[in-house]
């Protein structure tokens, strides 16, 4: 007789010790994905006998576990911000601290919808996603901001493939409009908001696993971490509004040289450094005050 649910993922979660800070829960992960159920009918159903065809597509994927893939990449999908999203090798994994940058950007974009309110102009506002990657960011803030246009920007044609399927499997095709081009460059107007999840990482330094499955376009920070920091914020003033705000996420030791490139690039303005919930560095918020010195 085929092994028992029960049976399979105690042999699984033995052989991803030795990988992965959660076995157990990546076994679950990978043969509710196998049979095509939810995790907690996983759970619920231990004594259940899979097929023999079920058995060794879950062996194929616990193997490809074993050797670093991510299991994000193995289903196909990640939740981010309460978002299912697909995610494929050309795109990054949204990382649950990214969120503390998306209600960051919630916060800003509210504010300012708070400034335009009885004034005469343009009605919502404008956003740019820098690196979209996925998506992920811009459909988040796409999604909480009815009033809100969306650009989302990437280098890479493959990763904004990815984007569009994740952009139409939430109906925002209207409201979330992907260019390709490096940075701010594709952007066809100046916007009231800047969020950006950039490359900041110093390639050499990266977890082989991550580094061996996850694009370095979306990694590779440069020699010392800020390379695409310095580029962005030169290009800042001219795409951004003069009561507008920028975002940018960085690693946990940067936020005192990127800060301090914000202030150089954008004197005048408010800038202040955020931490996650783990008390690290997380988010620079830089709000331009329509006066910048210099």
């Amino acid at each position: 007789m085929p092994a028992s649910i029960a049976e399979l993922l105690h042999d699984a979660t033995a052989r991803l010790q030795a990988t992965s800070a959660t076995p157990r829960l990546d076994a679950e992960l990978l043969l509710a994905h196998t049979l095509g159920w939810p995790r907690a009918r996983v759970l619920a159903e231990r004594q259940h006998h899979p097929s023999t065809r079920q058995a060794v597509a879950f062996a194929a994927l616990v193997a490809r576990r074993e050797q670093g893939e991510p299991v994000a990449y193995l289903l196909g999908h990640k939740e981010f911000y309460g978002l299912d999203l697909e995610v494929t090798p050309a795109t990054l994994i949204p990382r649950p601290e990214t969120e503390v940058l998306v209600e960051l950007a919630l916060a800003e974009a509210r504010r300012l919808l708070q400034m335009q309110t009885g004034t005469a102009g343009r009605p919502g506002l404008t956003i740019a996603d820098i690196g979209t990657g996925s998506g992920a960011i811009a459909i988040a803030l796409a999604t909480h901001l009815p009033a809100a246009l969306v650009y989302a920007v990437d280098l890479s044609a493959e990763a904004l493939a990815v984007a569009a399927r994740n952009v139409a499997r939430h109906g925002l095709e209207g409201r979330v409009r992907l260019l390709q081009g490096d940075l701010l460059t594709p952007l066809p107007e100046a916007v009231d908001l800047i969020v950006s999840n950039p490359p900041y990482t110093i390639y050499d330094e990266i977890a082989p696993d991550v580094r061996a499955y996850e694009p370095r376009l979306a990694l590779d920070g440069g020699p010392n971490g800020v390379a695409v920091y310095r580029r962005l914020l030169a290009m800042a003033p001219a795409a951004l509004h003069p009561h507008g705000a920028l975002l940018l996420e960085i690693g946990a030791w940067q936020g005192r040289v990127v800060a301090e490139l914000a202030r150089a690039a954008l004197p005048g303005a408010e800038v202040h450094v955020h931490q996650d919930l783990a008390g690290r560095d997380r988010v620079v918020v830089v709000r331009r005050s329509g006066h910048e010195a210099g």
